[in-house]
This record gives structure tokens, C-alpha cells and sequence, in this order.
């Protein structure tokens, strides 16, 4: 498998696990979610990611996940299922239910917390990749791991059989640049700002989008990539904008959030666009009131008309 193996191309955002309030799976929830994605042109959609919560579903409610997302999968609508986890064994577990579940690949961090060193974050991957015949996007995610994969070992990662893409999420920008120049002819790569730089970057055709999270601008989002298509930086701009304002207003630039936690401000931001994003499952707690109040007012800044919120 190589790039070639997937037409992997723009916004694919990591989407909320919806849950009801007393914390059961709401896959109902989940199929008006993402059949509002992909209405809205979203190029895509990953499952169980860290806005999906994976580390508070059991492995049966990830499996039950990937056959619910697998319903809404399209040729122009992808759907990715997030295979994290602390051991191989693990996340072979659950790239085999994506694969069962007939998703079109599965996302992998390496190992969080443990800090795995360069020869055991290999095996890691590797261990995955031999067990299970699906196309996988090695995942970077400095933040969630502790660890920041280098271009040396991005560029190892991309050898095994099943790697097809990178999601390089460093904030080392000058080395998102090097691994996008020495991957992009073998793997689709991912992470591109929608910035004006990043219009620039992807109209002279270097990388291939952007896997963000949650989707809550919708067709805007999808719309900056189909701008770049065309070649219209003008326009694209104008949408990566948006981009920046409720990226400015919610998170840090290391990615980290201004208050509450970043599942639940996403879940919050969908459910007052009236989708039926669902709650958070502890640990992680919901926003307060005046938390809201902020979300809600970054939406009505961004002209995007918001409704009551319910506890349902």
C-alpha cells in the first residue's frame, strides 16, 4: 500500500462520540451527525478519536462505533476509524473491528503516557500493520503522547506495508514542512493550516488536507479545500478565516483549550448548531453556563445562528 492506494483529499475531521446524559452510546445521535457532515460536503470522518473520546469506550462500543460509521462511508465520504491504545494486542483489536466493520482505514497514535523510544514505537506500528490488511495513517500527536515523531522516523513509519498517510499534527512547524517535502510522494499527508500559507502550500500541491476536529463550521470547512482545488486562494482564505476565529477564541496554539475541555466545547458548539452531538463521559465534565455563553457567542460571531440546548 502506498498514497496511491486512497483518495484521501481534505477537511476529515475526528467527530464527538455522542452520549446521553447518564453516559450510554447514542449511535442514533451519531448517524444524524454524520449524515449532517456529509450533506455539508465534509471530505470525510474519523471515529474515536481523542473528540471522540476512545480512551472512555470499551472495545465493544468502539466496534459498535465503526459498524454504526460504516453505514455513512461513500466513496466521496470516507470513514476512518481511530485505533488508539497502551499495547499492540490492543490496538490490533481494533483496527480488526474497523476492518470488520469494512471502514476504509484506521488512524494510530503511538502509545500515550508510556513514552515509548524510537525501536518500540516501530514495533508498535509494525506489529499493527502485519496483523491486519486495512490502509493506516500513522498519526503524530505531541501534545496526547508526550513523544514528537521526527521526519527520520515518520519516513520509517511510512515502509510499512499498510501506512498510506500521516496526520502530523507537531507544533514544529519547520518540521511538519521537512516531513511534508520528503513523505508527500509516498503517503498522503495531512495537517496543512487553512491559512493563507496553507492555501498557498496545497494549491502548488504539496500535502493533501487537513484531519481537524469535530467539523462544527460544516460546509465551510469542506469549502476551503474545494477552493484550493480550484485554485481560488482568494476564497480560500476567506474561509480558512473562520477557521481562526473559534481557534483563537477556544484553544492555545499547542492546541490546548482556554477552558472547559476540548470534547465537550465541540460537543457544545454542535449541539447549539442543533446537531445531536450528545455529552461528555467522565472524567471529562461539561461546560458551565458562562462557558456556554462563550461558545455560543463565538458561533453568532461567526454569523451562525444557534438554538436552545436541551439536556437530550
Amino acid at each position: 500500500m502506498d498514497r496511491n492506494t486512497v483518495d484521501w483529499r481534505g477537511y476529515i475531521p475526528a467527530v464527538t462520540t455522542p452520549f446521553t446524559r447518564d453516559g450510554a452510546l447514542d449511535l442514533d445521535a451519531l448517524h444524524v451527525q454524520l449524515a449532517w457532515l456529509a450533506d455539508e460536503g465534509v471530505q470525510g470522518a474519523i471515529l474515536a478519536g481523542t473528540s471522540g473520546e476512545w480512551f472512555a469506550m470499551s472495545a465493544r462500543e468502539r466496534a459498535d462505533l465503526f459498524a454504526a460509521g460504516a453505514e455513512h462511508r461513500s466513496a466521496a465520504f470516507p470513514v476512518l476509524g481511530a485505533c488508539n491504545a497502551f499495547t499492540p494486542d490492543e490496538a490490533i483489536t481494533h483496527a480488526r473491528a474497523a476492518q470488520a466493520a469494512g471502514l476504509d482505514g484506521t488512524l494510530l497514535t503511538p502509545p500515550p503516557y508510556i513514552v515509548p523510544n524510537r525501536k518500540e514505537i516501530v514495533g508498535f506500528y509494525r506489529a499493527v500493520s502485519d496483523a491486519v490488511e486495512i490502509p493506516m495513517t500513522v498519526y503524530n500527536w505531541p501534545r496526547g503522547c508526550v513523544v514528537d515523531m521526527d521526519v527520520d522516523l515518520l519516513g520509517e513509519l511510512a515502509q510499512l506495508e499498510s501506512v498510506v498517510a500521516v496526520k502530523n499534527s507537531t507544533g514544529d512547524f519547520a518540521s511538519f514542512l521537512a516531513g511534508m517535502y520528503a513523505l508527500e510522494d509516498q503517503v498522503r499527508y495531512f495537517g496543512l493550516p487553512t491559512s493563507a500559507l496553507g492555501a498557498d502550500l496545497a494549491i502548488l500541491g504539496h500535502g493533501d488536507g487537513l484531519m481537524g476536529t469535530g467539523g462544527i463550521l460544516g460546509r465551510d470547512q469542506a469549502d476551503f479545500w474545494n477552493a484550493v482545488d480550484a485554485g481560488d486562494r482568494e476564497r480560500a482564505i476567506r474561509l480558512g478565516e473562520k477557521d481562526r476565529v473559534y481557534m483563537k477564541a477556544w484553544f492555545r496554539p499547542d492546541y490546548g483549550v482556554q477552558f472547559g475541555n476540548q470534547q465537550a466545547i465541540i460537543k457544545t458548539a454542535l449541539r447549539l448548531r442543533g446537531i445531536p452531538a450528545g455529552f461528555v463521559r467522565s472524567p471529562l465534565l461539561e461546560l458551565t453556563g458562562a462557558e456556554v455563553a462563550r461558545v455560543e457567542a463565538t458561533l453568532r460571531e461567526l454569523g451562525i445562528e444557534t438554538v436552545a440546548l436541551t439536556d437530550e
